[in-house]
């Protein structure tokens, strides 16, 4: 039995059905996507390589965290900073060149900074409907950020009227072995009336410190609390449009990034910190209004309008070896309004629209002296204090099927304006605040090609051209902070946008028992703001800036096969390879060198063998996830002792065995053994190594 997905109701309602197990006895639709045209699209219609993770899948992985959900798919790694932070690598790109939205919104803001962060584990598993993910630079729908990919998180929703009345309540559990660890969610669905629905759900989150392989043991500070709430209501205004109305709040408390403090681990050469610590708080809440409409008469057949604010801050702890504490924080507040819609012509279906997003932004930086006396407070935090950032962008973009259909090409194109005034910037030089105004604009195009194959359409040839660019923001432009094991960044005067061209080739199928998708790519880079050292030495720390100096590429191969091997067996295989190069800074030289790219990600492949009986409850699955040694080390990663062993991170097999069962048609379990082998291993670049052999347990019962 495939692992099939499908719809019961349209996408825009994200009402999604499937009983694990049963899935034989209900007739497979086509799996509609809304992230990679923004608009409704058929996934087998797409002119990108573009992935969906869905409440069946997540129910059937029981992942930890969003970025944890991710993992698995390819040409995507996952690095995670500390046990409560990470994001993952797509197509080489992380931190701010890829783009994570909920619900459509972006969750990205002016002030993320470079490498891979906390900011995605605030995005709750549990409330989310599915993942959609498009690989590559998709600039013209989604503007600046969207360079290595765009992953839009698309969150629970109430039911569809069945003609009466129905709640849905959920009650679940997810608890874990190896770092102790205890999940519990409750949530209700519900049609109240024909015109009005409800989605609610509150997550109670507690991590100990997670054990490690073989004789790695408990790593110490690893754990941490989170607790995550959800609220939609949906209302019919008529039979074509609705208006959304939704809030989601997550506080993450005490995340440390444990190597940076002497509770690191010393495994395969690494070094310890020698902080006592260093911990975040971080807190993030949206709400949103929405306005939208579908199967509309006139020129414009659908349309979107959103309204949201989101608060997203973060508080840094540190204690420094001799005592001294270091507090900062950074609180951004990001107003947003978009307006999508939709035209059906002669000319195609025309996709187009405008966003507009401030962030307003305050940092601080406070310190105490070993003895507890007050020290000095900065002019700044990590960031510049008092300051907003605005991106304004109009985009269009349409699908024109050509020769009967045989060929549709989506041309695009976007402009944009992005605009930094910062009131509180510490100039290096004077040790004073000064004020900062700076603006940009960019304009961005793509051409893609679908062939369909087949008076089905059930396979196809795909390729395009894109452009992605990333407009200077504040980390760029006026971080102050501690950027590597014994760098300190601070601010620079100007800077320009970086730019990215993509080709990309691919083709997939689906034979039935057969289904297979591959792509390869080729991305430029220009203008890429790396950091470079001054010269200067800053509180015993290199003084490094940003400047507009690498050049590069990064290319790439991935693969995704299933098989229908028997009538209850199916076997999946997944790759991914990569490789890339970018001028940097290798030396505390000011002098550009061509380097490896950071974090590079290696051979990477998953096989999997699943054993479901049709028409039965339950099911069966080996997966036997594996990476090479990670061992083309950039400048930085080499210098990078606390996270990267010398001569590169070594490679693993890690065998997983799951199952589960549907009882009663309402009660959902999945039991996992992961890592069977109890491997010592950790992903690239991260700084904490993953669960030893762990059980997880977890179940969902839905009344």
């Amino acid at each position: 039995m495939t692992l099939n997905r499908w719809l019961r109701a349209a996408v825009g309602t994200m009402a999604l059905t499937g009983t694990i197990g049963l899935a034989a006895e209900v007739e497979t639709l086509p799996e509609v996507v809304v992230t990679a045209m923004r608009a409704e699209t058929e996934l087998a219609d797409v002119p990108y390589a573009s992935r969906v993770v869905d409440r069946e899948d997540l129910q059937q992985t029981a992942p930890r965290t969003t970025p944890d959900a991710l993992r698995g798919l390819p040409s995507t790694m996952v690095q995670k900073t500390g046990y409560g932070q990470g994001s993952p690598y797509l197509r080489g790109f992380t931190g701010f060149r890829t783009l994570m939205m909920v619900d459509g919104i972006r969750l990205n803001n002016s002030t993320f900074r470079d490498g891979p962060n906390q900011y995605w584990n605030t995005v709750d598993p549990w409330s989310v409907a599915r993942y959609e993910t498009v690989m590559g630079p998709a600039s013209v729908l989604y503007g600046s950020d969207a360079v290595g990919g765009a992953v839009n998180a698309l969150t629970l929703a109430p039911p569809a009227w069945a003609g009466e009345p129905t709640y849905e309540r959920t009650l679940a559990y997810r608890g874990a072995t190896a770092d102790e660890s205890t999940q519990a969610r409750a949530g209700i669905r519900a049609r109240v009336t024909e015109k009005l629905g409800l989605a609610a759900g509150f997550t109670w989150k507690k991590f100990n410190d997670v054990r490690g392989g073989d004789d790695v043991g408990r790593q110490r500070h690893t754990g941490y609390d989170e607790t995550d709430f959800d609220l939609r209501a949906d209302y019919d205004l008529n039979e074509n449009t609705t208006l959304t109305l939704a809030h989601q709040q997550v506080a993450q408390d005490d995340a440390w990034r444990t190597h940076s403090t002497f509770y690191g681990i010393d495994w395969e050469g690494l070094k310890k910190g020698d902080d006592q610590k260093r911990s975040y708080d971080q807190d993030r809440a949206l709400t949103y209004a929405r306005l939208s409409a579908a199967d509309l008469d006139g020129f414009v057949s659908a349309y979107r309008l959103t309204l949201s604010r989101q608060a997203q801050d973060e508080d840094l702890h540190r204690v420094r070896a001799d005592g001294r504490r270091d507090e900062s924080g950074v609180d951004v507040a990001t107003w947003g309004a978009s307006l999508e819609l939709q035209s059906e012509t002669d000319f195609g279906r025309w996709t187009y629209g405008v966003d507009y997003s401030r962030d307003e932004v305050d940092s601080d930086g406070r310190h105490v002296k070993a003895d507890g006396t007050p020290g000095k407070t900065d002019v700044q935090g990590p960031v510049a204090d008092d300051a907003s950032y605005d991106l304004v962008g109009v985009f269009l973009q349409d699908t024109v099927p050509l020769f009967r259909e045989a060929l549709e090409l989506t041309p695009g194109v976007r402009y944009t304006w992005a605009q930094l005034d910062a009131d509180r910037v510490l100039d290096p030089v004077s040790g004073e605040a000064v004020s900062r105004v700076d603006d940009w604009d960019s304009v961005v195009g793509s051409l893609r090609a679908l062939a369909p194959l087949g008076a089905a359409r059930r396979h196809a040839v795909f390729a395009g051209v894109s452009q992605g660019f990333r407009a200077p923001n504040l980390s760029d432009l006026t971080r102050l902070d501690t950027a590597r094991t014994d760098e300190i960044e601070t601010p620079v005067d100007d800077l320009d946008p970086e730019r990215f061209v993509s080709a990309e080739v691919g083709a997939r199928a689906d034979a039935g028992k057969l289904s297979a998708e591959i792509a390869a790519y080729y991305t430029w880079i220009e203008d890429l703001i790396v950091r470079a050292p001054t010269g200067e030495i800053i509180d015993e720390a290199r003084e490094v800036t940003k400047r507009n100096a690498g050049n590069g590429y990064v290319a790439g191969v991935e693969l995704t096969l299933g098989y229908q091997v028997a009538e209850d067996w199916h076997v999946r295989l997944m790759g991914s390879w990569m490789e890339g190069e970018v001028d940097a800074y290798p030396t505390s030289e000011p002098v550009a060198v061509r380097d490896d790219v950071s974090r590079g990600m290696p051979l990477t492949g998953q096989a999997a063998v699943r054993w479901q009986p049709a028409g039965e409850p339950f099911w069966l699955e080996a997966v036997l996830d594996a990476a090479e040694k990670a061992d083309r080390l950039s400048a930085d990663d080499e210098r990078d002792t606390q996270r990267i062993p010398p001569g590169g991170t070594p490679g693993y097999a890690v065998l997983t065995l799951r199952g589960g069962v549907t009882v009663r048609e309402d009660v959902a379990l999945t039991l996992a053994l992961e890592n069977v082998a109890d491997e010592d291993y950790r992903i690239h670049g991260s700084g904490v190594n993953e669960p030893g052999r762990n059980l997880v347990l977890q179940a969902e019962w839905t009344f």
